[in-house]
């Protein structure tokens, strides 16, 4: 299809891209896995499981934009499919930041964790079922505007979870007698 061909380039960068930080947020959980917490598994369904999730969407989206598609429609379906399953989830990481009592969850956590990633899979949705309509262009744009929302999100709040681990946690440990 030709409206797909000119997203090549990008779905070839950001695809790898988005590998490549689930296996460095494989590598980091297993550094900070040294020094465990008591009910850590606890926060991490709220604040670690969440940038997998993420980076897999991308990842996901990279390779079915990617994908010989015959007819978009196929595509479409997939993709609000995603977005739906991707707002389904950001309802369970709500009650996951909710009910885990290891961290309170201030309003930037919120933002970042929970209302970026929804505005991503209401536009992943939203752009699934507009790839079907007339404004099939716009739809692509959105469907690459979500993936790299997803993306520097997964990256931002890895790396939030990182420095809390290694400056925060190590310093209030190191406190302790």
């Amino acid at each position: 299809m030709s409206e797909l061909d000119a997203w090549d380039s990008f779905y070839v960068i950001v695809g790898p891209a988005a590998g490549a930080l689930i296996g460095l947020q494989f590598v980091v959980v297993t550094l900070i896995a040294e020094r465990p917490s008591l009910r850590i598994a606890e926060a991490g369904a709220a604040f670690a499981t969440p940038s997998i999730v993420h980076f897999g969407a991308v990842l996901l989206l990279s390779a079915l934009m990617r994908a010989p598609w015959d007819a978009i429609s196929s595509l479409a379906t997939l993709l609000a499919f995603v977005g739906f399953a991707g707002l389904g989830y950001e309802l369970a990481v709500a009650r996951y930041m909710r009910r885990q009592t290891v961290y309170e969850p201030d309003s930037e956590d919120w933002v970042y964790y929970l209302l970026l990633p929804t505005a991503g899979y209401a536009i992943l949705l939203g752009s699934g079922i507009a790839a079907v309509t007339p404004f099939a262009q716009e739809a692509l744009f959105g469907v690459g505007a979500a993936a790299l929302l997803l993306l520097f999100v997964g990256i931002r709040n890895t790396w939030d979870s990182v420095v809390y681990h290694v400056f925060v946690k190590r310093d209030a440990d190191a406190d302790k007698p």
